[in-house]
């Protein structure tokens, strides 16, 4: 008997049209509050019952803000809209042909579908790499990571063999894109200002941050200029910057890179990049490049009544060959002109997607970040402070931002972090026995 059999997935029947949407994320809830109103009865569904800001997950990673202030609850968003529906299910497939979307609880017909899931860290097909390493996608991983980093250090701080401390003490971070860059940041700022306060008896020499990229140089998608000030933050935090270099192997002991360098590490936070979380059930005429192919109306090719949003989503032309980038603005824009498409009362009437580059920054530290806009390109404290600006702006619920603010006030003024708790022990395995390494 399946744990599930006593569950159902059920929602009440309208004279509106069902659209369904699949997915939580910036597409999802942008598509609901856009739809608020309208001719349609909305069933949003996800695996979790919140909204994550997935930009400042690096900060809860590296202990600088609790997760429930980047996190909003779904039905706390939408408790005012009329014929909305949340439910908490996994999605495991599509049936184009009934119409339908299978969950663990059941399955629910649609008359609009709309698959918002966003995308998932891509390992490039490297299982010992999705089993060793840490992502950073989800607010369970961040805090994964945060437990294993403080508890890293604790274990520092028992530990007799030096060997043993350079593994505990020893970071690398895999990709450097403004994930990596910033996780590199965040904790350069740890050693540099907050970690050795809490342990007095930790030479913090000895620990090492190691940023390793494939590609020519950090921050591929932004200018040159950025790239350089980035590297250049980086390295005032004693960061070992490598370009051009790969991670080779890792057996959860000692990294090895493709320029031979061996680095004894317990700790590889793997941010070399994200692909497309495909929804079975879809042809494959459907898929491309590790996405689902859409026109520009964002209407999934080669099935009828399906529409894609976002990270899944890859609308290819001559502008965006590989398709749009995978970053909140797209998923928030392409949302937003699907909702006034879906109000038009003639499909003659739509207007196809045009994406409006405002422009792109990432954070390296206090007074460090840079920042991208169309035609002009600043780093420095006045990047930081817009950085910071616009995340702020961008996060779900005024209560978020006011913790968010109070924290950031209270992390510059005193160069400390108040959420160094280890919550819940971090195990690598089910075989972990107490007084084992972790």
């Amino acid at each position: 008997m399946s744990p599930f059999d006593h569950l159902h997935l059920e929602i009440p029947t309208s004279d509106k049209p069902r659209l369904v949407i699949i997915g939580g994320g910036f597409a999802g809830i942008q598509l609901v509050k856009s739809l608020k109103n309208s001719n349609y009865q909305i069933v949003l569904l996800d695996r979790h019952n919140y909204h994550t800001f997935q930009p400042l997950l690096y900060q809860v990673a590296t202990a600088g803000l609790e997760p429930d202030s980047i996190a909003g609850a779904l039905r706390q968003l939408f408790e005012k809209h009329k014929d909305f529906y949340f439910r908490m299910a996994r999605v495991t497939g599509i049936d184009p042909e009934k119409k339908c979307i299978k969950t663990l609880v059941g399955e629910l017909s649609y008359d609009l579908l709309v698959i918002a899931n966003g995308s998932k860290t891509n390992y490039f097909g490297d299982q010992q790499m999705y089993d060793r390493t840490f992502p950073m996608k989800q607010v369970p991983q961040a805090l994964n990571l945060r437990s294993h980093l403080l508890q890293n250090f604790e274990q520092t701080v028992l530990a007799k063999d030096d060997e043993e401390k350079d593994r505990l003490t020893n970071f690398v971070i895999v990709g450097g894109g403004p994930t990596g860059v910033e996780v590199a940041g965040a904790l350069g700022e740890l050693k540099k200002h907050v970690l050795p306060k809490d342990y007095p008896d930790i030479n913090f020499d000895i620990m090492k941050l190691h940023l390793v990229d494939a590609g020519p140089r950090l921050l591929a998608g932004m200018s040159e200029k950025s790239s350089q000030k980035a590297e250049k933050y980086l390295k005032e935090f004693d960061i070992d910057v490598r370009v051009k270099t790969m991670l080779k192997s890792y057996d959860g002991r000692d990294v090895v890179l493709s320029d031979g360098t061996q680095i004894p590490a317990k700790t590889v936070i793997w941010a070399a990049g994200v692909t497309g979380n495909i929804v079975d059930g879809l042809p494959k005429e459907s898929l491309k490049g590790g996405r689902i192919a859409v026109d520009s109306f964002n209407k999934v090719e080669g099935v009828k009544d399906i529409y894609a949003l976002g990270d899944i989503a890859g609308m290819y032309s001559e502008a965006f060959p590989k398709g749009h980038p995978m970053v909140a603005p797209v998923a928030i824009q392409q949302a937003t002109n699907l909702a006034k498409n879906l109000k038009r009362k003639s499909q003659a009437d739509w207007k196809p997607f045009q994406y409006k580059d405002k422009g792109s920054m990432a954070t390296v530290g206090r007074n460090k970040a840079v920042v991208d806009l169309p035609k002009f390109h600043f780093g420095g404290l006045f990047a930081w402070m817009v950085w910071m600006f616009v995340h702020l702006m961008s996060i779900v619920g005024f209560r978020n931002r006011l913790v968010i603010l109070t924290n950031w006030i209270w992390n510059y003024m005193t160069y400390d972090r108040g959420t160094r708790l280890i919550i819940r022990t971090f195990l690598r395995n089910k075989n972990y026995k107490p007084g084992d390494t972790l």
